[in-house]
């Protein structure tokens, strides 16, 4: 799958790992071109612009505000792409989340894109060093994904897997909601448990 990933910072790098080590093709955007060419150098990709034709599935690496102007931006090219939203909307002291309680990022991303453009929710539960290992304390690593479109979430879902992960649909993309909420819990413990953003939420049955 040929997956462009727009943001060239540690998380874009860490989900260009695993898809990179699945055998997908990655290119990376980024504000900074020579970020995303030290990016591509560095993990053997390539690197564009917003300007190169974009892969079948697009994510953005980037903070809840910027996804929607990037989205906007990038307009009716984004049209039949799977569109993979990353971003946990933090509020500015990091106690809680920026987006109205009947909404959330992935959510507001959805109305800001243009028809044709399926959204999913994935990779915000997982910090950028666990990605470059695939896992924490000899276990996969679980990635939350949730969406509206079945096949837009079954791409995703194949890039997670061949990269060594576990993929756990959640369900309609309204469930991202829930899942930027656990997430936003798993970071404000992370001073308290002291894992230095090396933990994991993980299901074990």
């Amino acid at each position: 799958m040929n997956i462009t990933i727009i943001g060239a910072g540690n998380m874009g790098r860490g989900i260009a790992t695993r898809a990179i080590a699945g055998g997908h093709k990655v290119t990376f955007v980024d504000a900074n071109p020579e970020t995303a060419q030290k990016a591509a150098a560095d993990l053997k990709a390539e690197a564009g612009t917003l300007d190169t034709p974009l892969g079948d599935v697009v994510v953005l690496a980037v903070w809840y505000g910027t996804n929607i102007e990037i989205a906007k931006q990038l307009g009716n090219k984004l049209a039949g792409k799977v569109v993979v939203d990353i971003a946990n909307p933090l509020n500015s002291t990091y106690d809680g989340l920026a987006t109205a309680p009947d909404s959330s990022s992935a959510e507001d991303l959805a109305k800001a894109l243009v028809a044709g453009a399926k959204v999913v929710k994935a990779f915000n539960t997982t910090y950028a060093g666990t990605l470059v290992a695939g896992e924490v304390a000899g276990q996969k690593l679980d990635v939350f994904i949730a969406g509206d479109d079945a096949d837009a979430k079954a791409k995703v879902a194949q890039i997670v897997t061949d990269g060594g992960m576990r993929a756990v649909d959640a369900g309609p993309l309204s469930r991202a909601r829930q899942i930027e909420g656990m997430q936003l819990l798993h970071i404000v413990l992370q001073g308290t448990l002291g894992t230095n953003w090396g933990s994991a939420l993980k299901i074990i049955a």
